[in-house]
């Protein structure tokens, strides 16, 4: 997925600082994405824990100064979320830590990646996508 496609149908796209205090706007967030679609309380904070400790990753990876992009995709029984930061290395993701193994039994689906950015400025796009499915199984 392109950095410069738009969200369509019901998808949202939030871009803040990669800073940490802006963990709690991403959490409400997918909050409020989850509870749109009739998730159960369960599957909520599962969202919510992942969304946090995915974004965390990625702003502790984050180039100064960077962006979080973060996009809640929803459909029918299942919320992907996609979050994308800058950094100025490539030495990424870290799947034997602790926060790797949280998110991974948090989620239905994880993936990460690194990339080399556009030329300008430079640097690796990392991302995390996920999904997370409602515990009910509404379809």
């Amino acid at each position: 997925m392109s950095d410069q496609a738009q969200p369509a149908g019901d998808e949202i796209e939030v871009r803040v600082a990669a800073d940490p205090a802006q963990l709690p706007v991403l959490r409400a967030i997918a909050s409020v994405v989850a509870m749109r679609q009739d998730f159960d309380l369960d599957a909520i904070a599962d969202l919510k824990m992942a969304v946090d400790e995915a974004c965390s990753m990625l702003v502790l990876n984050a180039a100064k100064g960077s962006i979080l992009s973060c996009r809640f995709q929803p459909a029918k029984a299942e919320i992907r979320v996609l979050a994308t930061a800058l950094s100025d290395n490539d030495e990424w993701p870290d799947t034997g830590s602790f926060g790797w193994h949280v998110l991974s039994t948090l989620t239905d689906t994880v993936d990460a990646s690194v990339a080399p950015a556009s030329a300008d400025p430079g640097g690796f796009t990392l991302r995390i996508e996920l999904s997370k499915r409602n515990g009910l199984g509404h379809e």
